[in-house]
This record gives structure tokens, sequence and C-alpha cells, in this order.
């Protein structure tokens, strides 16, 4: 009966992550860890970990698809994650210097409310108006975007990849494939840094549910990074948009739960 349990959370865990991350480039974390924590009982640090490393392979596997699909920005994601990781860091550190905030939600009401965006306002910036732009402002905007989302990961906690696509989309005028591919390029490395630290720190998670969380989030952000980069623009959009509304009211559920 607790493998069954453990089979089924883990599956529909891994389904949410992946599609989010293959979709949107949304962190795993922000759907693996509250159900591991409300339906498994499992430790919040500890099931962080797990989604951390499920992101890992995710990300990368979705990354490739995009990148295949010419859909990711490598130059210019190399600068804004090395931003990100150094600003993370600062905002951590700022973080555990003032008082505790009930900041958890904001990347969750902000899955919802960009997925809402997505469906009613869709991106339909073109490759060649986005490339239009000049390098070297396209440079500096990575290096201040990077050093926001940055922050915003470091003090809240979450909301990453929702950060990147939201900044990605509405201030550096990128396309909606472009700007997932470049941020799951990212993620991949942001989160495999946060999955080490975490079980360098803490202990090394149930294996049956790591493993088990880590193969769902692979073969679900796999499947949804293949259909996104055939989808045309405004269908993507709309898949986008309704998969974050999904995730983004789950979760909200779930926090009321615990």
């Amino acid at each position: 009966m607790k493998i069954l349990l453990i089979i089924t959370v883990t599956f529909f865990a891994g389904m949410g992550a992946g599609l989010g991350t293959g979709f949107a480039g949304m962190s795993a974390a922000a759907v693996i860890t509250p159900m591991l924590v409300t339906f498994l009982g499992i430790e919040p640090y500890t099931a962080v970990g797990i989604a951390l490393s499920s992101d890992v392979l995710a990300s990368a596997v979705s990354a490739y698809t995009y990148g295949k699909n010419k859909n990711l920005d490598i130059k210019n994601g190399l600068i804004m994650m090395f931003s990100v990781l150094v600003f993370t860091v600062i905002g951590s550190y700022i973080s555990s210097l003032v008082p505790s905030t009930a900041m958890g939600g904001f990347s969750v009401f902000m899955t919802f409310l960009l997925g809402i965006k997505f469906i009613l306002k869709p991106v339909m910036t073109t490759k060649e108006a986005m490339e239009s732009v000049s390098l070297k402002k396209r440079i500096i905007q990575s290096i201040i975007s990077g050093v926001i989302i940055g922050f915003i990961c470091g003090f809240v906690g979450a909301g990453g990849g929702m950060m990147m696509l939201l900044i990605l989309t509405s201030i550096l005028g990128y396309e909606l494939k472009t700007s997932v591919g470049t941020s799951v390029f990212i993620m991949t490395f942001t989160a495999l840094t946060g999955a080490v630290s975490h079980f360098a720190i803490g202990e090394l998670p149930d294996p049956l549910v790591w493993i088990l969380c880590i193969a769902f989030t692979l073969i679900w952000a796999r499947i949804a990074a293949v259909f996104a980069n055939k989808a045309a623009p405004k269908t993507l959009n709309r898949a986008t948009g309704i998969v974050l509304v999904i995730l983004g009211a789950v979760i909200m559920t779930f926090s009321l739960l615990k």
C-alpha cells in the first residue's frame, strides 16, 4: 500500500513538474515539494533537494530539445546564469538577516497570473524582432535581469523559472520558445548547484521516491518540450498558459492542505 502511494504521488508530482519545465521552464520544486510534503510526509528540506535533483535532468533534456530546434540563446544564457548564481547567494544571505515573511506563496501566485497572461495576451514576438536588438544592449539586459532574478530567488527561496520566463518575454523581448529554451538551460546548472548543496548539508532521501521523481519528471519534460517545439506560437502560448494556471491552482490547494 505504501509503495502504491509513493508511485501515485511521484507520478503526478513528476507529471506536473515535467509539463511545467518542458512548456514554461518552471522549476520542479514548485510542484514536487508541496506534493511530497503533503502526501508522503517528507521533511520540506529533503523534498526541495529531491525536486532540485529532478530539475537537473528534466531541464537538461528540455534544453537539448529546444537547442536542437534552434530555440536557445546560449551566449546570453551563460551571462545571465552567472548573474543569477552570484545574486542568489547574496539574496539568500540577506534573507537570513531579516525576519521570516510569508513570501513563499509569491511564486505560486505568480505562476497562476503568468498562466492567465499567456492565455489572454500571447507572446507573439518573432525571432527576427528579437535578434534586431544590439548585442551590447542584450548583454547589459542579461546581466541586469540575472541580478534581479538571482536576488529574488535567493531572498524568496523560489520562483526562479517563472521570474526568468517573465523577464525574458516581457523585458528582453524574447519569443516564447527561445525564452523557455534559455530558461531551462540556465536552470540545469542552478538546479544542479542547489541539489548538490542540499544533499551535502542534509541527508540523502528515500531512494525509491528520489528515483521515481527524477524519472517521471524527465519523461514528462521530454514530452512537453517536443510538443512545444512543434507547436504554433499561439497554440504554445495557450498550452503554456493552461498548464501554468492548473499548476498554480493545484499548488495553492496543496498549500492549504498542509
